[in-house]
């Protein structure tokens, strides 16, 4: 998969941005968010590539440097739709014709994905655990989650409830990550809980922040990334492998 850089949006010394007038109808942060969307070349390009969202080259890029995704790999999407972290990770660890396998869950319906399993399903249900190692016949060898709360704008709020979703995500994690596998997730800036971190140290051989070129650059988020997880504990009901 070619990973070019997008264009700078500038050709010949003309700007190509989109101006995108206020409204009386819109407000301004809804104007401000469509230009951002009408002028983000990774908008444009993951139309053109047939992504479902500009997040897929977040994951592209974080794969491209550490190498996280492999042939013959099960993995886990959490908070899926509308599926562009799935598309990346069926195509590199070849799910449609080849060995890999992809899970994905959310609390929403998404359009199928192919070579992805689908499922209506909140992580934290006691039995999803189970129920997800039985559908990839094993333990997966990462869980990605690009989940995010709805932002209020308050930022210590913002940041107590994407490290709430983390913390969760990564209980879910310890049940039925494979030994050697990894965790990569959503958090914002100013990093990873203590707590949260000083676990996944001693769970994990390397454990490091990430913020890839894809992220905008007026965005808070970065991604915790922890690779070589040093052992699952006791297996799940449906986890065999």
């Amino acid at each position: 998969m070619t990973t070019n850089k997008p264009s700078s949006g500038r050709e010949g010394g003309r700007s190509l941005k989109t101006r995108v007038k206020s409204a009386n109808k819109r407000t301004m942060s809804s104007a401000l968010w469509l230009g951002r969307q009408l002028n983000d070349p990774y908008v444009a390009r993951a139309k053109t590539e047939g992504y479902r969202s500009r997040a897929a080259f977040k994951l592209i890029e974080m794969d491209d440097q550490f190498k996280l995704l492999r042939t013959g790999q099960r993995i886990i999407d959490l908070g899926a739709a509308p599926g562009g972290w799935s598309q990346v990770a069926a195509q590199r660890i070849e799910a449609v014709a080849g060995p890999g396998k992809v899970v994905a869950i959310d609390l929403l319906e998404m359009d199928a994905v192919p070579g992805v399993d689908f499922a209506v399903m909140d992580f934290n249900d006691e039995t999803a655990v189970s129920r997800i190692a039985e559908m990839m016949g094993g333990r997966a060898d990462g869980v990605l989650s690009d989940m995010a709360s709805n932002a209020t704008g308050h930022k210590k709020t913002d940041q107590l409830r994407i490290m709430g979703l983390v913390e969760l995500a990564y209980e879910f994690a310890q049940g039925i990550l494979a030994p050697r596998g990894f965790f990569l997730a959503k958090v914002l800036q100013g990093g990873t809980d203590g707590d949260l971190l000083a676990m996944l140290k001693r769970d994990f051989t390397v454990v490091k922040h990430v913020k890839p070129k894809a992220s905008r650059a007026d965005s808070s988020e970065l991604y915790v990334l922890a690779t070589g997880f040093r052992g699952a504990p006791a297996s799940p009901t449906s986890a065999a492998g």
